[in-house]
């Protein structure tokens, strides 16, 4: 699988953004799709995820009630629409997919990262 993640930019804290990853190689039926950050000098935190099967999902908790994950079976494609958006959501946002049936800390399938970067 091949994950090619956009959409990332610079906004006001309160804006919006719509994260995209797009999955080539094979269907992610049978995978869990998710979102990670890292922002500067702090570890990678995982955001959320989705079961492509079944469309489950599974957020931290700092961004439940602001971000929602989604997918579009047809184009293969995952989404994460962030709304109210802090500054402390700045960071690195990188699409992962995992086979197993929850996301994990070493899912196996990266995308590259797309900067989010919220002003104050």
């Amino acid at each position: 699988v091949q994950l090619q993640a956009s959409g990332g930019g610079l906004v006001q804290a309160g804006g919006s953004l719509r994260l995209s990853c797009a999955a080539s190689g094979r269907t992610l039926s049978s995978y869990v799709m998710g979102w990670f950050r890292q922002a500067p000098g702090k570890e990678r935190e995982f955001v959320a995820a989705i079961r492509w099967s079944g469309g489950s999902t599974d957020y931290a908790d700092s961004v439940k009630g602001r971000f929602t994950i989604s997918r579009d079976n047809a184009k293969n494609t995952g989404y994460l629409q962030m709304n109210s958006l802090k500054p402390e959501d700045t960071a690195v946002y990188y699409c992962a997919a995992d086979r197993r049936a929850t996301m994990t800390a070493d899912p196996g399938y990266w995308g590259q990262g797309t900067q989010v970067t919220v002003s104050s």
